[in-house]
C-alpha cells in the first residue's frame, strides 16, 4: 500500500498523477484501496474557514459508504503555504469573509493545484468578493468559468441534470458551479449561492433542513470526489 504522505512532497509533483491512477486501479481489484485523507484549508485574513464543522466527517463516511473509497473518518486542517498540503487529492475551503494569500501561499497553492491537487471551494455567503481576487492571484491567466449542465462532474455515480442543487437561500439567486480550468483540467471547483458544504453537516444544523436536501448535498458531494480520483 502506498504511503500519500512519503509519496507527495512540494518539490516533486509527477507521483500525484500517478497516485490518482493507482487509486482506479486498485478500486477495480480485489485489494482495498490506499486509505487517505481530505483537509480543509486553513487561510488567513479573519474570515471564518473553520465553518461547517462537521461538514467533511459526514461526506467522508457517506463516500466510503456509497463509493466504496477508503477515507479515514477524520478530516484534517493544513494551511495554505505548508508542504502538508501536498499529502491530500481533495481540499476543501469555506467561509463567510475575508481572505488573504500571501505570494508564498498563491505560490504553494498553484503548485499543488498544477500538480494534479484539487480544491472545492464553498461559499458560506459573503466569501465570493474576497476569494475571488486571491485565486486570481494563485492563476492570474485564469477566469472562472460557469461549467455546464453537461460537465461530468454533475454526472458520476449520481445524476444532476439541472447543475448544482440549492441547499440554502440567501438572495434569491441559483446554485451556480465555477471552475478553474488549467490546461484542460478542472483544478478547482466553486460552488456559489449553494451551500453545498452546510448540506453536509449534521442533520438538525440548520433551522429548516431535511433529510431530502441533506441526501441531495451528500450525493453532489460524492460526484464531486468520484470525479477527483477518476477524471483528474
Amino acid at each position: 500500500m502506498i504511503n500519500r504522505k512519503k509519496s507527495l512532497k512540494a518539490p516533486d509533483l509527477k507521483p500525484i498523477a500517478l497516485i490518482f491512477a493507482f487509486t482506479m486501479l486498485m478500486l477495480a481489484s480485489s485489494f482495498s484501496p490506499p486509505t487517505y485523507k481530505m483537509a480543509k484549508l486553513k487561510y488567513n485574513g479573519g474570515g471564518d474557514w473553520y465553518g461547517d464543522r462537521t461538514a467533511l466527517p459526514n461526506l467522508i463516511k457517506f463516500c466510503n459508504e456509497k463509493l466504496k473509497t477508503n477515507f479515514q473518518p477524520e478530516d484534517d486542517v493544513v494551511e495554505v503555504g505548508s508542504a502538508e498540503l501536498f499529502n491530500y487529492p481533495f481540499i476543501f475551503m469555506t467561509g463567510h469573509g475575508n481572505v488573504i494569500f500571501s505570494d508564498q501561499e498563491a505560490q504553494n497553492l498553484r503548485k499543488y493545484l498544477t500538480g494534479g491537487g484539487f480544491l472545492h471551494i464553498d461559499d458560506n455567503y459573503g466569501l465570493d468578493p474576497y476569494v475571488r481576487p486571491q485565486m486570481k492571484k494563485v492563476f492570474p491567466e485564469l477566469d472562472f468559468v460557469e461549467l455546464p449542465l453537461n460537465y461530468p462532474i454533475y454526472h458520476q455515480k449520481f445524476d444532476f441534470p439541472s447543475g448544482l442543487p440549492k441547499i440554502h437561500e440567501h438572495d434569491g439567486k441559483r446554485a451556480q458551479g465555477f471552475g478553474l480550468i488549467y490546461k484542460g483540467r478542472l483544478v478547482c471547483f466553486y460552488t456559489y449561492e449553494c451551500d453545498l458544504g452546510n448540506g453536509w453537516e449534521d442533520y438538525g444544523t440548520y433551522a429548516g433542513d431535511t433529510q431530502e436536501t441533506r441526501l441531495k448535498a451528500l450525493k453532489m458531494g460524492a460526484n464531486l470526489v468520484q470525479y477527483i480520483l477518476t477524471q483528474q
